[in-house]
């Protein structure tokens, strides 16, 4: 077996960033991959001024090149990248703006102007992620009007064999009665949608559940052999678990069923990632596997299209949160995530592992 190959592509309080965080990560089609993350300029906050920062490396994860700014705000906040890479070989970048002051907080409980709130924006590059086009506003096709909170993914988006790009997504609904609307049971799902390479988008399902069972949030996809895609998303409720997921059979317009728990994914609140493999046919999950903690960083494996998971790969017992999987070639597998020895957010560590360690 391979050694497993570790490197550090952003350090909180290096180069202008207090704190780096939401890691993404593709691989292009030149082969470069691309590690995207949000730099947070003045603390760890989710609010403020935020960047989406990328690295590029063209060793596999083993060097990366100098820090950009891959999409800005001013000094307000750009987040969530999004990316994904087109069979044109186009790489799109969907993310979110808000203005600086605006805390999910804020938002959820009505008190920012649409203005200032979450909206929704596109850009791409067509040099292997070096320079990348003005940014294009698609809040109206991307965003219902009652939705307060919005966020996309976090991690990579999907493009489906057939070409369509599926970006999961999840927002906060407005609240009835004496409630803010920051109670979990305000959050819901959904997915963006486009079949003409970024040019229009739509929205596909969407799962509220006002009842609290389930708390659609961060939500990662992946499209299964059989040309499902399957739906993994975070939860905070009464139901058993953190996790939950869902199917569609019609490229994310529709859902099979609601999202259900998916208690065979032990591990605290937190996003997570998926990464379909097709030679191993294997779906892989990675999330922090400590139940109560952000840590215990694991890499997870489904032969069954994601009904039952075994462990695959235990990457430490450190703290661990945020983390994105890629297919870096045909013997590797890439793992971006938050990591630290005394908090989960000192830096976004790159991965390397053996496919063969995982199976």
């Amino acid at each position: 077996m391979t050694r497993v190959e570790v490197s550090v592509p952003f350090r909180a309080g290096q180069e202008g960033y207090a704190s780096f965080r939401i890691p993404a990560v593709v691989v292009s089609a030149e082969g470069t991959l691309l590690a995207f993350c949000e730099g947070r300029v003045g603390s760890r906050d989710d609010f403020g001024h935020i960047d989406i920062v990328l690295k590029r490396s063209t060793d596999g994860g083993l060097t990366w090149g100098p820090l950009q700014v891959a999409a800005s705000n001013g000094e307000a906040l750009a987040g969530n990248p999004a990316p994904v890479v087109l069979d044109t070989g186009r790489i799109l970048l969907v993310h979110v703006r808000n203005a600086a002051l605006a805390t999910e907080d804020a938002i959820r409980r009505g008190k920012v102007s649409a203005a200032d709130g979450r909206r929704v924006w596109v850009r791409h590059s067509d040099d292997d992620g070096r320079t990348w086009s003005s940014p294009r506003e698609i809040t109206g096709q991307a965003k219902r009007a009652a939705w307060r909170w919005y966020a996309t993914t976090p991690g990579h988006a999907l493009r489906l064999t057939g070409g369509r790009v599926v970006v999961p997504a999840n927002h906060s609904l407005p609240p009835t009665g004496t409630d803010t609307g920051t109670e979990g049971k305000y959050n819901g799902g959904h997915c963006l949608l486009s079949d003409d390479h970024g040019a229009t988008w739509r929205i596909g399902y969407v799962d509220d559940n006002p009842g609290n069972y389930i708390n659609v949030n961060e939500t990662a996809a992946a499209e299964l052999p059989d040309g499902r895609v399957y739906f993994n998303t975070r939860n905070d409720s009464t139901a058993p678990g953190n996790r939950a997921d869902a199917y569609s059979r019609d490229g994310g317009r529709t859902l099979v069923k609601p999202f259900r728990p998916q208690a065979g994914l032990a591990g605290p609140v937190v996003e997570g990632s998926l990464l379909q493999l097709r030679e191993p046919d294997m779906l892989l999950y990675s999330g922090p596997a400590d139940p109560g903690f952000r840590a215990l960083m694991t890499v997870r494996a489904s032969t069954d299209d994601g009904v039952t998971w075994r462990t695959a790969h235990t990457v430490d017992g450190l703290p661990a949160a945020y983390s994105d999987l890629v297919r870096v070639d045909d013997d590797t597998v890439g793992l971006l995530y938050e990591t630290g020895d005394f908090s989960a957010y000192e830096t976004i560590t790159f991965r390397r592992i053996p496919v063969t360690a995982l199976t």
